[in-house]
């Protein structure tokens, strides 16, 4: 018996050592990670955003804003990382897809939309998502371009359908709050 497991030891030995391996490679090194702080128009900060790209390429948004008032507020990813001189400089919303405005549009989304931030009666708001359209890792869907990515958080609910009009995509109205998204 003695003979035996120690075969059987031989034998699995590099079969747990390489398991255990391959656990510590999967890790942080498939993980890749992002920041911002959101300001509002008078440059105080309001919130911060975090954002996670899982092993399957899902990007894991969380933001939280104190301070804003309480409702529904469209929030989207924003095709350039700049918030100043005013949040007009963040661009248009990410869609490098050229899609249409609207989670519920059957000829969207953009990439950059996302569902309506919820501000409770305290005025802090939270937003827990995940998307596939975009990615922190290199490749066509980055934020990471060449001139970057930000997050604005709009003064009235996105309707998830409406491409554009007065108060622009989805009717959420003027940009408050701006996060340039930060390598972390």
């Amino acid at each position: 018996m003695p003979s035996r497991r120690r075969a059987l030891a031989l034998f699995a030995a590099p079969i747990v050592a390489g398991l255990a391996a391959s656990a510590v490679v999967a890790g942080p090194a498939d993980t890749r990670h992002a920041t911002g702080t959101f300001v509002d128009a008078a440059g105080a900060t309001v919130g911060w955003l975090i954002l996670t790209e899982d092993r399957r390429g899902d990007v894991h948004v969380n933001v939280k804003v104190k301070g804003v008032t309480a409702g529904l507020h469209g929030i989207h990813i924003h095709a350039v990382g700049s918030c100043a001189p005013t949040f007009a400089a963040a661009g248009g919303h990410y869609n490098p897809l050229g899609r249409q405005h609207g989670l519920e549009n059957t000829a969207g989304p953009h990439a950059g939309d996302l569902p309506n931030l919820i501000v409770n009666e305290d005025r802090v708001g939270r937003l827990d998502a995940r998307t596939d359209r975009v990615t922190l890792s290199p490749g066509p869907l980055t934020l990471f371009d060449g001139d970057g990515s930000a997050f604005i958080i709009h003064a009235n609910t996105d309707d998830q359908v409406t491409d554009s009009g007065a108060a622009g995509p989805g009717g959420s109205g003027a940009r408050i709050a701006c996060a340039v998204v930060e390598a972390a």
